[in-house]
């Protein structure tokens, strides 16, 4: 430490307000350029003066090359928020932080061995802890007689008022609201904050209408199961529980807590609640004709042959006429189309219509539906990812798959990928072999297959995509021929065993 003679010269410094770093840096600035050691300074706060103080020093000499030095960014940080602390000596012991590190320890704040590091972090801590507290257990009430008008009362341990007041002017921009400290106060009012002097307890309101909607909230979310009286109070000491409305049911909750815990335990297990209560499916007669497809879709909703159904929103049954010409069998839902009850409303329902509407085909006048009617998908995150039916899922769909070809008796069926071909022609079905050629069910109804507008959409790039498009588009332009006799010439695909 800097020690003066003992003749030396005393000079005071006063900082108003000493929680301002503005302040604080412009008096600092004013002894750093006139060479004043930190043992000749008193530091003073507020703005009231006294007759035994020292000659400020901005009566010191100031030397012809004096210039201010260059202070690492770090410093002013921790200098802004140990100067909200009420610790008298933080002013001083800041300055001797600056005077060390503009002769020379340009380092010193690296060393956490080192005394004056020590107690600045100390202090810039317990700000900062004073701070979370503030952010989390101010409670506002509402102004009697004032729309939309709002007042909290609390009692932090320093002064942390102007440095908390953004954070709830962001948080509660769209009300009036006003925080009264013993020390400080703060008034927002829509579009600025302005501060003011310090404020009794009984200027806030006592409490409002809203608290015991609060309090309700809160007993029914406490978890008895979950308590730690020791955490809790780490976490929430009883000093600020006279800020909180919930705190008056604190004691009784807590008391309770084991009681409850018991009665838990004791209560019967119930079984899981899920989204779509689980009943019986009423399979149909596949090739009844007495059942419309309303009555087919309105039994299908309840099919619990397969898990498909848990993790999907809802089953996606066919749309279109009754008595349509031409049904189209793809895959299984997608994402878009397990969220909206459609078939073919996401990107690859997208590529079909663009197909058909090139081939001045009506999308209306066709049947479109799936082989399985769940969405089969696994999630990454928030992202709900595709995945290829089983076998099973498939099985378990035919009857509904049946039921709709038996009830719309179309003239055509096009299949859409491997998994329709195999559920409409028999596993022994393979798309990059019998792709494109007439099949006749037992029915007599006539049908082929194609790939599916999704394995379109994967293709690796612009050209290779364009040319798996023309050929999807191409193998529907049979639906227009006259002969439909006749396949045709067939492209050859590109190399991909998931179509």
């Amino acid at each position: 430490m800097h020690r003066p003679p003992p003749d030396a010269q005393r000079w005071s410094l006063r900082v108003d307000p000493p929680w301002s770093l503005d302040a604080w840096r412009d008096a600092a600035r004013e002894a750093l350029l006139r060479g004043v050691a930190p043992a000749q300074l008193d530091w003073l706060e507020g703005g009231e003066a006294s007759l035994l103080d020292a000659p400020s020093v901005q009566g010191a000499p100031l030397p012809a090359d004096a210039s201010a030095p260059s202070v690492p960014r770090d410093f002013m940080e921790l200098a802004a928020t140990c100067l909200c602390h009420r610790e008298p000596q933080r002013l001083a012991l800041l300055y001797r932080l600056l005077w060390r590190i503009a002769h020379g320890e340009r380092r010193v704040l690296s060393n956490p061995a080192d005394a004056d590091v020590l107690r600045a972090m100390a202090l810039a801590q317990a700000v900062r802890r004073d701070t979370h507290k503030m952010k989390a257990f101010v409670r506002f009430r509402e102004v009697p007689g004032q729309t939309d008008a709002f007042i909290a009362w609390f009692e932090p341990d320093h002064h942390i008022v102007e440095r908390v007041a953004p954070f709830f002017a962001r948080r509660f921009a769209g009300m009036r609201w006003a925080i009264l400290t013993p020390g400080r106060s703060v008034y927002w009012d829509g579009q600025a904050l302005a501060f003011g002097p310090g404020a009794r307890r009984e200027d806030a309101p006592a409490e409002d209408a809203r608290e015991s909607l609060w309090q309700t909230y809160y007993a029914s979310i406490f978890n008895p199961a979950r308590l730690n009286t020791r955490m809790m109070l780490q976490e929430m000491p009883a000093r600020y529980w006279r800020h909180l409305p919930e705190a008056q049911l604190l004691p009784g909750l807590v008391r309770d807590a084991a009681d409850r815990v018991q009665e838990m335990h004791d209560r019967p297990a119930q079984a899981p609640q899920r989204k779509i209560p689980q009943r019986p499916a009423v399979l149909p007669s596949p090739g009844s004709s007495a059942d419309s497809l309303d009555a087919l879709r309105a039994q299908a909703a309840g099919c619990r042959q397969c898990p498909l159904w848990e993790p999907a929103t809802q089953v996606v049954f066919g749309q279109g006429p009754a008595d349509a010409r031409v049904m189209v069998i793809g895959e299984q839902p997608g994402d878009t189309e397990d969220l909206c009850g459609r078939p073919f409303a996401g990107p690859a329902g997208q590529l079909l219509d663009r197909a058909l509407a090139e081939l001045g085909i009506d999308r209306a006048t066709l049947y479109l539906t799936n082989a399985v009617k769940h969405f089969h998908h696994e999630r990454r995150g928030k992202v709900r990812l595709h995945k290829r039916p089983e076998s099973r899922h498939v099985r378990a769909c035919q009857p509904w798959l049946l039921g709709e070809i038996a009830r719309v008796r179309p003239q055509v069926i096009v299949c859409l990928g491997a998994t329709a071909a195999a559920s409409v022609f028999g596993a022994g079905f393979q798309l990059s072999r019998d792709r494109g050629r007439w099949h006749t069910l037992e029915d007599g109804t006539r049908g082929y297959a194609t790939v599916h507008p999704a394995w379109v959409l994967r293709q690796s790039d612009d050209a290779r995509r364009e040319d798996a498009y023309r050929l999807f588009r191409d193998d529907l332009r049979r639906l227009q021929a006259d002969d439909v006799e006749s396949a045709g010439h067939r492209p050859a695909l590109p190399p991909d065993d998931d179509r």
